[in-house]
């Protein structure tokens, strides 16, 4: 059993706060998520999150403009270098204030920063340069009375205009022009969100928060020899300034008087039309500078794309039920990003054909449960906000959501043979069954009288269906074909919290209850008799082993302890209260150390051999445990987050965050925001202008609530405070490289050379040694296809691995070439069929540290199984669609030959 599983994706969240951002090819786009960065493929409908933590909740992040340098700015202002291309952080840096905007120059060389009322310009550092200290100040701006909130560059990078609370924006070169006062642009009545320039610098438009935008124009400014200016005041000049082209866009900017030229205001109506008479609030804009359109996101959840400087109205519409938080625009300005905090919500829309490229949205409050298809393929989830969403986990995007609950989702199961329906429980008193082939709820099974179910459990069959209640301590179970109820088990004395039947179909369920014991039933036996197990403490979960002979169960004392069903009696006991101890809460009295709370496992799962199990609680993290022949060896303990906007992710608190009444002052965040005024405005208090200010914002505990092994036992899944977080032992960067074997002359010109000389077998290793995708694609499409049989035959067994997982994994779902690739895999398996059925050599590159064929080899066959199967799919319709094409042409062909016949007669 391996347990090196690495963190691979996040399924459950696409968006939290911040600000998102397309690359510069427009084909991806980057959204914070909590303390990571999520890329969504736009282009091949795939995602991925990085796997560097921040220390808290990312609110900025940017990319340079050669997409090789990227920033992730969190709450603090801490802020991470990141190797955009390799996922590598490079360098760590504390701006020492919260950070509103941060903006890369057009040509890359700088990077400024808001910081309060002053605005620092960075110089960029170095992506391949080994630097102790790479972060180098260029120059700080002071001038604004309040926070800065925004920076925007013009074209040449030769100086940027700023906006502010004070309702000012201000003007600024970055570097000292002789003669250059920083003009101010002033006359808005309420914060000024952002500020852009022209294509052609002759205007400069500024937006503020209360929908008003100004047109800002003038004439070149003529300074005399003195000195002075037009008003006869002294101008500011430095010895050290330096002088800009005369023909440049920023000499045209900089000298000229601005004036407002118009005056436009959005009228947008508020959140409620009949009653609320004020118009919505601007929460965020952007402008595309090529085609001169302004998007704009409202506090309603509207959004409004504008053509300046006729600020001609193109789109008003609606897409989310609350604010718009941030929104950014490709480079070409087809695509519109937009991201909803409050419901997790992430939108990408084409404003010319009016439709979305993607429509994503998380769980809005917790997640509960998650659930793997028997495939491996598919991952249910359910959460408090009673919906219940369905995941690929080839794209990592959710394809349908049920809402048909109302009230949250305490348990999500699938039927083990078959993958067409998948069950849910949820407190609302109903269990509900739906198909997943028309996507509808086509089941409903209640109790006689209302009851919440808190666990759910499914026949290996599909035939059954079993839930357990709170309320009366009874186990339903019904007929899925039927939706009738069969029975009722009676017989504890407290809750029932978990419920699962043995896998091995045996017509056996374990349930067990908060009465500190276990019942084993025989459902389909006529005296439904049942065997109990007495523990301890309070049953918090339990789970079969795959053969059926086992059984862990989880207590509230912190103890895994283990049963042998058939000899009916206890075998092992694992004592994990300080494995899973995580650590302290803001408002908790006593340490970590001492504390009872969160040192219980309430989620269990054993791995596919059933070697190991899988063990997760209300902390940060998560335990797999070595099972075998009585043992309870800890392997790894995995930690979920280190997010510290999370509680229960420090093991001590500062004493100096704590005030009089022994609270820590951390533990309550008053959402005092401008951008959330309208969440405070309500009718709690009849009159009232500014709500309830006693609402208070309590901080989110790092918490595990389910865990899963996916059938295949490549990967597990855990449902936490963050969303679904994947670990895999399948966890692949194309762009990273294994060291191993390299020398000083193998690089990428080397290896092209060395495939130009038509040397294919010798640069097809040096390409899979580099392990960069483009660089293997340029010498696999560069080798003749009469020579493919040759190169196989001559391949080294270690990289028949690598060989079958780019061409079943990346060149059949890229390329037309479908005949080339199918080419290599028959070449492949008809030469080394022997060896990768026996898993004998090595599966990766590296020598010592690579892997044992036996291990790998399953999943890269599988990997080549399905793009098999996506090519046969595909042809077929092809086929199918040519055929019909073809009988389309000969029955036309008869018709007309039949008319001239006739015609003829």
């Amino acid at each position: 059993m391996k347990a090196n599983y690495q963190f691979s994706n996040i399924c459950g969240t696409v968006y939290c706060q911040g600000n998102v951002l397309f690359t510069a090819d427009g084909n991806s786009l980057l959204s914070p998520v909590g303390n990571r960065v999520s890329v969504f493929d736009l282009v091949n409908n795939k995602s991925h999150t990085f796997a560097f933590e921040n220390r808290k909740n990312i609110s900025r992040i940017a990319l340079s403009p050669d997409g090789n340098v990227l920033l992730s700015v969190d709450e603090d202002g801490r802020a991470l270098l990141v190797n955009y291309k390799r996922g590598v952080v490079l360098h760590h840096f504390n701006f020492k204030k919260p950070i509103q905007d941060i903006c890369f120059s057009p040509d890359g060389k700088f990077i400024a920063v808001t910081h309060g009322s002053h605005i620092q310009v960075w110089k960029t550092p170095n992506h391949l340069a080994r630097e102790f200290a790479p972060f180098v100040l260029h120059r700080t701006y002071t001038g604004h009375m309040d926070d800065v909130l925004s920076i925007h560059w013009a074209k040449d990078s030769q100086c940027f205009i700023t906006t502010s609370r004070d309702m000012t924006a201000r003007l600024f070169s970055l570097n000292p022009v002789e003669g250059y006062r920083p003009k101010t642009f002033a006359g808005h009545r309420d914060a000024v969100l952002g500020a852009y320039f022209s294509k052609d610098g002759k205007e400069i438009y500024t937006v503020s928060r209360d929908g008003a935008v100004f047109t800002w124009r003038g004439k070149r400014e003529d300074y005399d020899s003195s000195g002075h200016d037009d008003d006869n005041e002294p101008v500011a000049s430095t010895s050290t300034s330096a002088p800009l082209s005369s023909s440049s866009l920023s000499h045209k900017i900089l000298h000229t008087r601005w004036g407002v030229y118009k005056r436009h205001y959005f009228n947008v109506p508020g959140n409620n039309v009949a009653t609320d008479s004020r118009p919505a609030k601007v929460i965020t804009s952007t402008f595309h500078s090529a085609s001169s359109l302004l998007v704009v996101g409202f506090s309603t959840g509207i959004f409004g794309l504008w053509e300046l400087p006729a600020f001609t109205n193109l789109h008003t519409l609606s897409i989310s039920q609350e604010s718009i938080s941030s929104l950014a625009i490709s480079p070409s300005g087809e695509w519109l990003a937009f991201g909803a905090s409050h419901l997790g919500q992430l939108l990408v829309w084409e404003w010319q054909s009016e439709s979305y490229i993607l429509k994503q949205q998380g769980h809005f409050l917790d997640l509960n449960t998650l659930a793997y298809a028997p495939d491996g393929q598919t991952v249910a989830t359910g959460g408090d906000d009673g919906k219940l969403k369905l995941w690929s986990m080839q794209s990592s995007f959710c394809f349908v959501t049920f809402s048909e609950h109302s009230a949250p989702i305490t348990g999500v199961a699938f039927a083990r043979y078959g993958t067409n329906v998948v069950f849910s429980a949820s407190l609302d008193g109903t269990v509900r069954a739906y198909d997943l082939v028309r996507y509808r709820n086509f089941r409903t099974f209640t109790s006689p009288s209302p009851v919440q179910f808190t666990c759910i459990a499914v026949d290996p069959s599909g035939e059954v269906v079993a839930a357990g209640s709170t309320d009366t301590y009874e186990v339903f179970l019904w007929s899925v074909q039927t939706g009738k109820l069969l029975d009722i088990l009676t017989g504890h004395e407290a809750p029932v919290s978990t419920l699962e039947f043995c896998p091995e179909g045996t017509n056996q369920l374990a349930s067990g209850s908060w009465d500190r014991s276990v019942r084993v039933w025989n459902v389909f036996g006529r005296s439904h008799a049942s065997e109990a197990f007495s523990l301890n403490a309070d049953v918090l979960a339990l789970t079969w082993r795959p053969d059926g002979k086992e059984l862990a169960v989880s207590t509230l004392d912190g103890q895994i302890t283990f049963f042998d069903v058939a000899q009916s009696k206890q075998t092992n006991v694992i004592n994990g209260r300080n494995d899973i101890s995580g650590g302290r809460l803001a408002d908790s009295r006593t340490s970590a150390a001492n504390s009872t709370a969160g040192k219980s496992f309430n989620s269990l799962v054993y791995t596919a051999d059933g070697k190991c199990i899988l063990a997760g609680g209300n902390s940060k993290y998560v335990v797999l445990y070595d099972v075998r022949e009585g043992e309870g060896v800890m392997l790894r303990k995995f930690t979920i987050s280190e997010n510290l906007s999370l509680d229960g992710t420090q093991e001590f608190l500062d004493s100096r965050r704590v005030n009089e009444a022994g609270m820590n002052i951390d533990s309550l965040i008053i959402d005092d925001d401008e951008d959330n005024e309208r969440q405070r405005l309500g009718d709690l208090l009849p009159g009232a202008q500014r709500g309830d200010l006693s609402v208070r914002k309590y901080r989110r505990a790092a918490r595990t609530k389910c865990v899963r092994f996916s059938p295949t036992g490549r990967s597990w899944a855990a449902a936490s405070t963050e969303g679904l977080l994947v670990y895999s032992l399948d966890t692949i960067n194309t762009t990273n490289f294994d060291p191993f074997d390299l020398s000083l002359d193998l690089t990428p010109s080397s290896v092209l050379s060395t495939l130009h000389s038509k040397n294919y077998l010798t640069a097809l290793v040096m390409a899979f040694r580099l392990n960069e995708a483009s660089l293997i694609q340029t010498v696999f499409e560069g080798i003749p296809r009469g020579d493919i049989k040759l190169v196989v035959r001559q391949l080294p067994v270690m990289y028949l691995g690598p060989l079958l997982r780019f061409v079943g994994g990346v060149f059949l779902k890229k390329t037309p070439h479908v005949e080339f690739g199918l080419l290599w895999i028959n070449a492949t398996l008809m030469t080394h069929g022997r060896v990768l059925r026996t898993g004998g050599g090595r599966g990766s590159i590296g020598g010592d540290q690579s892997l044992n064929m036996a291990g790998d080899m399953p999943s890269v066959l599988r990997i080549v199984k399905a793009a098999l199967g996506e090519c046969e799919e595909t042809l077929s319709r092809l086929c199918d669609q040519n055929i019909s094409s073809l009988s389309y042409v000969v029955d036309q062909s008869k018709l007309t030959r039949l008319s001239e016949g006739q015609t003829m007669d």
